[in-house]
């Protein structure tokens, strides 16, 4: 049994972080080693291993796998699991990462993820516009900040009237839309950068010709290192990301935590994120972007504060919420053993 004096022992789902590994989650596990012992993925300390809780991550992952072998395997470990967790009641805390499951993925798949769902004891929502699910109670732990990740790395001088994109480059994040607005500016000093992996060749060929031959226009498509994407951002004077659906998005707080302003689609996650970080920082526009909205942005961002609000941020208060959840999930399970018995 745990006490509020007791170190938890937290399962999580994600394996054990290296150089490669998403920053959200390495920053994650090293704010949570503080107060916690952090248990990364492994099948056999998830189904022999003693812990507290369960901390899940994007649960699809664990039926997935590049070959048939790698999915099956992890199909059978994963369903032994959720036998474990299902018998000895461990409280699992998933935090939504997303608000709708991957497509195109199979029955089996589906039924696995039902099975989560029907086992999760407490959300983790990265915003408060994040839609609780039916009779799973929830909290709110903003996502972290990059601001110490990034310190190790130099930053560009800023280009005046430079307009930056970075991150993957896919056809539902509207790279294409601010290409097309941007070549309809009519400054010559006006400048576009456009840094990032991206899904196929095709897309790279489309923004070429979107682009229309502008020597304005440069576009750099492959993966970013930590230091070339501090680089890229810093260079630029405001990051544009007009992606046609955006919800939670680590590259917004990565471009406010190099402390460059950011031009986002308008709706309710993002102008409570402008709300939150200060004037300046977040511009909003409507539909698809245009030439008028980088022109406004621009102007816009020219006022702002010296450094965004990131406070709430701060991966010493997200530990200290994420404990918090972990123990709320401990108490909820108990008791509802104890209606159960």
């Amino acid at each position: 049994m745990t006490t509020p004096q007791t170190r938890l022992r937290v399962l999580e789902s994600f394996r054990e972080p290296k150089a490669t590994t998403n920053p959200y989650i390495t920053q994650l596990f090293r704010a949570l080693s503080e107060d916690a012992d952090v248990i990364p993925y492994r099948p056999k300390a998830a189904l022999f291993g003693r812990y507290d809780v369960v901390h899940l991550h994007w649960p699809e992952l664990l039926v997935g796998g590049h070959t048939w072998r790698g999915r099956a395997a992890r199909r059978a470990a994963t369903l032994l699991l959720l036998a474990r967790w299902g018998i000895t009641r461990v409280p699992i805390v998933r935090t939504v990462h997303n608000l709708e499951r991957p497509t195109n993925i199979s029955a089996f798949d589906q039924f696995v993820l039902d099975r989560i769902d029907g086992l999760t004891t407490l959300d983790i929502r990265l915003n408060d516009q994040t839609p609780q699910r039916d009779e799973i109670p929830g909290v709110t732990i903003e996502h972290g900040h990059y601001r110490d990740w990034f310190a190790e790395f130099p930053r560009s001088a800023t280009t005046r009237g430079r307009f930056g994109y970075v991150g993957l480059i896919r056809r539902y994040k509207g790279v294409e839309d601010l290409v097309s607005a941007f070549v309809r500016l009519d400054d010559p000093s006006l400048t576009l950068r456009i840094a990032g992996k991206p899904s196929s060749d095709d897309l790279v060929a489309a923004l070429y010709a979107t682009s229309e031959g502008d020597p304005r226009v440069d576009v750099d498509p492959r993966f970013l290192s930590d230091a070339e994407l501090v680089a890229a951002i810093t260079a630029a004077e405001l990051i544009v990301l007009p992606y046609r659906h955006m919800h939670n998005s680590g590259t917004v707080l990565a471009a406010l935590s190099a402390d460059r302003p950011v031009l986002v689609p308008d709706n309710a996650v993002n102008r409570a994120l402008a709300h939150e970080v200060g004037p300046g920082w977040v511009v909003t526009f409507e539909g698809t972007l245009t030439a008028c909205d980088l022109e406004r942005g621009l102007r816009t961002v020219r006022n702002r504060g010296e450094r965004p609000d990131l406070s709430a941020r701060d991966w010493q208060v997200s530990r200290h919420k994420h404990i918090a959840a972990f123990r709320r999930a401990i108490a909820i399970a108990r008791d509802n053993e104890g209606v159960d018995s």
